[in-house]
């Protein structure tokens, strides 16, 4: 990104939702099919999940006010668009909220709601072409590759190069448009993007954040995946 853009960037995950819980509880019975009514893009966040937002606005609210969002912009999705109200609640933010759809989950297409092993069981050829393809370019059946989503995401940095030039924003979006948009700031590959992506998931609430390096006129990573949100692990020992 060149000079015209932002001079802080903050890349939120969504905080724990509902269907999170539903997914791993899935996942754990070795069913096909996660159990959850809602659509996606009205999926809440679970009790947990706001109190993670929560603990994400009081940790920029100990941040010098020069080092806080003045902007936030968020994927209209329920869950998101819920844990960036509670970000800027609890950190006394005044930085306007915009929902972007650009900033979206990704769509799953005929594969929505399924777990692997559903995926498995009721659709193989996909699951055969996803094997084939790989996950960054397989695109299920009315759904989007990663591909997809990066097409989608390359206009968001034109708008956040002319619009927010210089500003400080924060970004609260979902697991897959994170890693999209490492790969578009940092000029990954395929296989760069899919190293990062084995290492474990982006976790709910986790904070990856940029700085405006000058002398090289482009957004540098200061660290991925920060879980301020997350509970302390336990002292060793009584």
């Amino acid at each position: 990104m060149d000079q015209g853009g932002p001079e802080r960037l903050w890349l939120v995950r969504h905080g724990q939702s509902a269907g999170n819980i539903a997914r791993d509880a899935a996942r754990a019975a070795r069913l096909g099919r996660i159990d959850l009514d809602a659509r996606d893009v009205d999926v809440d966040l679970s009790a947990k999940g706001e109190e993670q937002a929560s603990f994400v606005g009081r940790w920029f609210a100990g941040s010098p006010p020069d080092d806080r969002p003045e902007i936030i912009l968020t994927s209209p999705y329920l869950r998101a668009a819920r844990t960036a109200q509670l970000i800027a609640a609890a950190g006394a933010l005044t930085a306007p909220i915009i929902a972007d759809e650009r900033l979206r989950e990704r769509e799953f297409g005929v594969l929505d709601g399924l777990t692997g092993s559903g995926i498995r069981e009721l659709h193989p050829d996909q699951a055969s072409a996803r094997r084939t393809l790989g996950k960054f370019y397989y695109r299920p059946p009315g759904g989007e590759s990663w591909c997809d989503v990066i097409l989608r995401l390359r206009s968001l940095m034109d708008t956040l190069s002319l619009h927010h030039a210089g500003a400080r924003v924060l970004i609260v979006t979902h697991q897959v448009v994170v890693l999209c948009l490492r790969y578009l700031l940092e000029n990954l590959d395929e296989a760069g993007i899919l190293a990062i992506d084995r290492q474990g998931d982006v976790l709910n609430c986790a904070i990856t954040d940029y700085r405006l390096d000058r002398a090289a006129g482009r957004l540098a990573l200061d660290r991925y995946n920060f879980a301020c949100a997350q509970p302390a692990p336990a002292a060793a020992g009584g």
